[in-house]
């Protein structure tokens, strides 16, 4: 049985997020739990707290055990960016663009 849980427009980039996703990727949620929260990238608190989360849902269930629990699938995909700009050189203004991403995971059972 699949649980699923997601975060959306989270102010981090999607390949900063993904260097976090990856090594949580098909491990137990215990395991995955320890890895993302002694690491310092913001991406791994939102991990975990995205992680927290799917294990509530499975809870709320009552029908899934939740020490058996792996993580069957964890995406990160690029969302829309927000334009600012700031001053650049001989009067121009420069153009920022400040990334964003969602976070998708889906845990299933062993």
């Amino acid at each position: 049985m699949e649980v699923k849980a997601s975060l959306q427009f989270i102010r981090v980039g999607a390949q900063k997020a993904r260097l976090v996703a990856n090594l949580v990727r098909s491990k137990g949620i215990n395991e995955a739990l320890k890895i993302v929260s002694f690491m310092p990238q913001k991406s791994a608190g939102l991990i975990k707290n995205l992680l927290e989360s799917a294990v509530a849902n499975a809870e709320d269930k009552k029908t899934i055990d939740v020490d058996n629990l792996y993580v069957k699938n964890i995406t990160v995909d690029q969302a829309a960016f927000s334009k600012r700009f700031r001053p650049g050189s001989q009067g121009r203004s420069t153009m920022v663009k400040k990334k964003s991403s969602h976070i998708k995971v889906t845990l299933e059972e062993r």
